[in-house]
């Protein structure tokens, strides 16, 4: 007998058991439909990975299509608060709506990408020169923004939006700090990955067996007793590119792919793309097999004739998780100094593959990167980051609750235990809890960058997607490469292992000039 193909994320029986907690989360009663699937058989979906066992039978599977179907016409009970389309959120952000920038005018490019920058290719002349500051050191720059006063962290108040041009005018990030960024980004990633899937107790157990705890530098298998190692096994892919002992470059990564796809993206169809060029693009340049989760049924949903925004919504239970997120760096690295363009650009990306919280991830990211891009302090963007996101959404509240938690806390232990009891109802890869955690390393590490990474880290849930992000944050903040610290940057050696094509083995400071080319005119 021919074994069964599995294809994690997409098969029928899976996404309904994900759709039926997706229900209870945003208050669709779907007793009914629950009670049809178990009283036949259905088993709930697997609690950490992509495919369930054994494979439905060909009876279940079609029950499993038709609740899908059942379950999408449900009453929305939180559709008022929590919009998908961009007005309604504009709407629904009333006066904390931050005010657009003005930007020159570009054209909408058209054709390939310009043909790749070499590695050895001369500083640009508008790139500040190197700063002083010793390559290694833990310490950041002083922000751009004034300094806050002692006991203002997170307090609330409208964040200064306007770019370092001056009122009502963009400066682009300088190559150096889009380096930084980049750089900070794969580190934070790394960092992440060994653990990623695992539960909080057992990341806190392997750190604690190599006396690294709290976090502060990579994982390692060296030290660990083997009853712990057998009991916590590290994530399967990741454990022979990603310890101490073995890191050797930046692995391949979706938190790395999908920044280079934007960076792609801009440079084909410029600020004002649509989102059916972000799938044009996908079906051009992204193998099918580095997609996951709502990304990956999206993928489907096109190669089915199914159009924007109906990619997100047709079966598809993971629209409020984290993936949106981990695509929106570039819009905030793009847009300095302008959280609300970043956050509009981020949506036209994000509406590809989720809806509601999925899409509000995208939006705090990529206006808390804008704001940060613009010299505001951690605090200062996080807090422009939230100005994007609708105040009743669960995400918005879920942040809201993080920050203040880290902001009154000095235990972040602690601050994690609190955000796992309120929020581990979700998926390990929601949106909701994901952002929330990140808002509070963020905000704890005070814009340190071992600090923000480490927590994120150390946090649990998507470890490598919360790293990376926070990498991501604290290196722009830092605002140069020779500001991380060496310990981290060394052993990814310039070099990028990716699957989007004729990009392997790229450089950051190749992605930084690529980035900063993209957006000239």
């Amino acid at each position: 007998m021919t074994e069964r193909l599995r294809v994690t994320w997409v098969q029928p029986e899976d996404l309904l058991g994900h759709e039926l907690r997706q229900a209870s989360e945003d208050g669709r009663d779907a007793t009914a439909q629950a009670t049809t699937w178990h009283t036949s058989g259905g088993r709930p979906s697997p609690p950490r990975a992509g495919v369930s066992t054994p494979p439905a039978p060909p009876a279940l599977r079609a029950l499993a299509l038709t609740l899908l179907d059942e379950l999408a016409e449900l009453p929305q009970p939180l559709a008022d608060r929590e919009p998908t389309p961009l007005p309604k959120i504009i709407q629904a952000c009333g006066d904390a709506w931050p005010e657009t920038q003005r930007e020159p005018k570009r054209r909408r490019p058209g054709g390939p990408p310009p043909p790749r920058a070499s590695a050895n290719a001369p500083r640009h002349p508008r790139d500040p020169a190197p700063a002083p500051e010793p390559a290694g050191s833990d310490a950041q720059p002083a922000p751009a923004a004034a300094p806050r006063s002692a006991g203002a962290r997170g307090s609330g108040g409208s964040p200064p939006v306007s770019g370092r041009g001056g009122a009502g005018e963009q400066t682009p990030l300088s190559t150096h700090q889009s380096h930084a960024a980049w750089l900070g980004r794969a580190v934070g990633c790394v960092l992440g990955k060994p653990v990623e899937k695992l539960p909080l107790h057992a990341i806190r157990a392997l750190a604690r067996a190599t006396g690294n705890w709290p976090l502060n530098t990579w994982f390692t298998a060296r030290g660990v007793p083997a009853d712990l190692a057998a009991a916590h096994p590290w994530n399967r892919r990741s454990a022979v590119n990603s310890l101490a002992e073995n890191i050797d470059g930046m692995p391949e990564d979706d938190d790395l792919n999908y920044p280079l796809l934007n960076v792609l993206l801009l440079q084909r169809y410029g600020r004002d793309f649509r989102t059916c060029d972000v799938a044009l693009l996908w079906l051009d340049q992204l193998p099918a097999g580095r997609t996951f989760t709502a990304e990956r049924v999206a993928y489907r949903n096109l190669l089915s004739g199914i159009e924007p925004p109906d990619t997100a919504r047709h079966h598809n239970p993971f629209r409020e998780w984290i993936g949106a997120a981990i695509r929106a760096d570039v819009h905030g690295w793009t847009h300095p100094g302008d959280p609300a363009s970043a956050a509009a650009q981020a949506h036209r990306d994000a509406t590809l593959t989720h809806t509601a919280n999925g899409v509000y991830a995208a939006m705090f990211v990529a206006g808390t990167i804008a704001a940060a891009g613009g010299g505001a302090d951690v605090h200062t963007s996080l807090r422009a980051g939230l100005s994007v996101v609708p105040p009743r959404s669960r995400l918005a509240q879920a942040v809201r609750r993080a920050i203040q938690l880290a902001d009154t806390q000095t235990d972040f232990d602690s601050v994690v235990d609190q955000l796992h009891a309120a929020h581990g109802h979700y998926h390990w890869v929601h949106a909701v809890p994901n952002a929330a955690l990140l808002a509070a390393a963020l905000t704890h590490a005070d814009g340190d960058f071992t600090g923000s990474i480490c927590r994120a880290v150390s946090g649990g849930w998507d470890t490598d997607s919360n790293g990376a992000t926070a990498g991501s944050v604290a290196g722009l903040l830092a605002g140069h490469p020779d500001r991380l610290p060496e310990r981290w940057t060394a052993p990814l050696k310039n070099r990028l292992a990716t699957s989007v094509v004729g990009f392997d083995g790229i450089g950051f400071d190749e992605l930084a000039r690529l980035t900063q080319e993209a957006l000239r005119p």
